[in-house]
């Protein structure tokens, strides 16, 4: 198998087969992500994946599930994927599931049925970073996508049975624009509605121009205590309908795991109860100053 390192695929994906379709992200702009900024994007050459899937389906015919890497392989166009995705089916006999990172503005530049096509062909899920709900943010951040351009992403992969993974990054907005950034994204969540939903918390990444703003006092990082509250604000303002939900990443301060409605209380309930710890603490450090 050829890999170009670093190589990224979500916590879901641990027992996936991964197959480096492209290298880096054609966007590769957004000030937070450090993922692939060492790496020139490119799209491998179809003969050179061809003979890899066929390899590795002589080695490990009974795989399952495949992931599509790097960070946008969803770029290329629809009878590429399609090639790929029958190669897939025919050297891998028991395969259930292929999933990919998805880019909204490569998702919309596919028609409704051509998605529907690759869904046919297993490609039934996908891992969207929605960052945030809040434009300005997006913006701020070089997102290179709207919050309204996401959500018709998801909206239209998911009508066609594209199962979609969205996640967002608490703490982006920073301190002056937290309650903002949780109002907002609880909102573009609520009309994503999404089949899994992941809350990371952002860790400045060195090298990234977010970092450098850090640096120069122009971004304020929220505290731990801050994280949380920015969640439970999320998850209070969220209204969804069977969304599986994780904030088990090591990025974060707490990990929650339930199920939208059903959990919802109990994850508010596990918030407050890890906020008082910490105001606790906080308190008990104070006294001894």
């Amino acid at each position: 198998m050829y890999y170009e390192e670093p190589l990224f695929r979500p916590p879901s994906e641990a027992r996936s087969l991964i197959f480096q379709i492209t290298i880096g992200c054609s966007s590769n702009q957004c000030a937070f992500c450090g993922m692939y900024k060492n790496k020139r994007f490119r799209v491998r050459d179809l003969p050179e994946v061809t003979e890899e899937i066929r390899e590795a389906g002589s080695l490990w015919p009974r795989t399952r599930r495949v992931f599509l890497a790097d960070g946008d392989a969803f770029v290329l166009s629809t009878e590429e994927l399609e090639s790929i995705l029958d190669l897939l089916e025919r050297h891998f006999p028991d395969l259930s599931r292929v999933g990919i990172y998805v880019n909204a503005s490569n998702v919309l530049t596919k028609t409704d049925e051509e998605l529907r096509r690759l869904a046919e062909r297993k490609l039934t899920i996908g891992y969207l970073g929605l960052e945030s709900g809040n434009n300005t943010i997006l913006a701020a951040v070089g997102k290179g996508s709207t919050a309204e351009e996401m959500t018709e992403a998801v909206q239209r992969c998911q009508a066609v049975g594209i199962k979609m993974s969205a996640m967002a990054l608490l703490g982006l907005g920073g301190q002056s624009m937290s309650r903002a950034h949780a109002a907002d994204t609880a909102k573009v969540l609520n009309r994503m509605n999404p089949r899994f939903l992941s809350l990371l918390s952002f860790i400045p990444v060195k090298g990234t121009s977010l970092f450098r703003r850090i640096q120069q006092g122009k971004f304020m990082e929220l505290t731990s205590t801050e994280v949380l509250r920015e969640m439970k604000w999320i998850v209070e303002g969220l209204d969804l309908q069977g969304t599986i939900f994780r904030s088990n990443h090591a990025s974060n301060y707490l990990a929650l795991a339930g199920r939208f409605p059903r959990d919802k209380t109990r994850l508010i309930t596990e918030i407050e109860e890890c906020l008082a710890v910490s105001k606790g603490m906080r308190e008990e450090w104070e006294r001894g100053l």
